[in-house]
């Protein structure tokens, strides 16, 4: 349970500078597992060290995988696909939804028991839209409410190659099958109802895999996978809650470095020039098959509200709930619905965010799968919760900021599990923080 508490009062000055946001979660997650199952030596440059990305490290290397490293440099010594060794206890996934979805593919296909688990919070999301498409693979996976709930147990095995359409858009549903496949005997084909982020079939095609994607159908077939040097972007997750603080603090001029542009990441970007806000792209390049950029963010007084566009929810999925603080302060209603899937990350962020938005003066309204806000209001301040949640945290944070008596946030420290420097980076003290 994290406890620790943090005033912040409100910002009088502009934000300015030049920032470089932590690695990429997603990639860092990724760039650990496909190193493990490669054969060889690969080097993780840029590698995030949060609370989330250190579960995988550290569930890896109970399974008997070589780790190196420090400070986002990391070597992995990947003993092939059949390189893995019975774990010796329970793998603890901790918070991370990532871990414990991705490795549960991993272990699928492996000739032994496990058995992962998780936090209070894990332990309540679900995890049956992967168990059961594993099944139907082969794999016999056991826990709680019929395999939905960890922790669960995992007798892997031979797999055989299986179409599976999703139910749910889900990166880390994909991400999951795609890697059972690769030891899977046949073709594994994924059939998405909508795009999400496409980084572990960027990561597999540069790695060597037998992967096709033809629309919104991707197959891989088994096989070996390369290894090879890896150099982690920034996280434009953790990039949006800079580029909203500049947008909505008067007369703030910043840039941020080396952020992941890829277009199934960027959603957010669209919906803040839908709104008005100014945010440019000055340049940007590829690295690791992966385009990344520089942006220069300004103050924009001037936002509008917006309805967002469905097709662009799984492309925008961690940035959603900054909406509530935008929309807070744009003339007109701000409206999300269809994104359902907020209410099993880490908190239910689609309540988590409308009753903390609404303690601190916000005119917003939950939606059966959203919520609509409207403004312009002046955000009054008060004491709110983060509900442990990374995401809620520093959305919190930043509406204290712009509110007229600022807040005491609780449960501050869950910013670790993706952006240890964010409070730093915003001037705000931790100090103040009681651990």
């Amino acid at each position: 349970m994290d406890n620790s508490t943090v005033i912040i009062s409100p910002r009088t000055t502009p934000l300015t500078g030049t920032f470089r946001v932590p690695g990429d979660k997603s990639i860092s997650h990724r760039a650990l597992i496909l190193s493990a199952l490669a054969r060889g030596k690969s080097r993780i440059e840029g590698l995030l060290e949060s609370r989330d990305t250190m579960a995988t490290l550290e569930i890896l290397r109970h399974l008997g995988v070589e780790i190196e490293g420090s400070q986002g440099s990391y070597m992995v010594e990947g003993n092939g696909m059949e390189g893995l060794r019975e774990p010796q206890d329970v793998l603890m996934a901790h918070n991370s939804g990532t871990t414990a979805r991705l490795m549960l593919g991993v272990l699928a296909g492996r000739p032994f028991l496990s058995v992962i688990t998780g936090d209070d919070s894990l332990r309540r999301r679900p995890m049956a839209r992967v168990v059961n498409p594993l099944r139907e693979m082969g794999a016999t996976i056991l826990g709680r409410q019929e395999g939905n709930l960890l922790p669960l147990a995992v007798k892997g095995g031979k797999l055989k190659g299986t179409v599976h359409t999703l139910q749910v858009a889900s990166a880390q549903v994909k991400s999951a099958l795609l890697l059972a496949g690769l030891t899977a005997k046949g073709k594994t084909v994924v059939i998405e109802p909508r795009q999400t982020r496409d980084h572990t079939e960027r990561m597999l095609a540069a790695r060597g895999a037998a992967l096709e994607k033809e629309g919104d159908r991707i197959t891989i077939k088994p096989g070996e996978l390369k290894a090879m040097n890896v150099k982690v972007p920034g996280d434009f997750s953790s990039a949006a809650f800079l580029v909203t603080a500049a947008l909505i603090i008067p007369e703030s001029h910043i840039r941020i470095l080396g952020a992941n542009l890829n277009p199934t990441r960027t959603a957010f970007l669209k919906m803040i020039w839908e709104m008005g806000g100014r945010v440019k792209i000055l340049q940007e390049w590829t690295e690791g098959g992966e385009p990344v950029g520089d942006l220069e963010v300004e103050y924009s007084p001037n936002l509008a509200g917006i309805r967002v566009d469905p097709a662009d929810i799984p492309l925008a999925i961690d940035e959603l709930p900054l909406l509530a603080l935008l929309g807070s302060l744009a003339r007109g209603e701000t409206r999300l619905e269809e994104a359902q899937e907020l209410r099993v990350k880490e908190s239910d962020r689609i309540a988590v965010t409308v009753s903390q938005m609404a303690a601190l003066g916000a005119q917003i309204q939950e939606l059966p799968h959203g919520f609509a806000v409207k403004g312009p209001v002046e955000l009054k301040g008060g004491r709110v919760h983060s509900h442990g949640d990374h995401r809620m945290a520093m959305l919190l944070a930043l509406a204290g900021l712009v509110s007229q008596k600022g807040v005491v946030l609780e449960g501050s420290g869950a910013v670790d599990v993706s952006f240890p420097s964010f409070f730093t980076d915003l001037g705000i003290e931790r100090g103040t923080c009681h651990r």
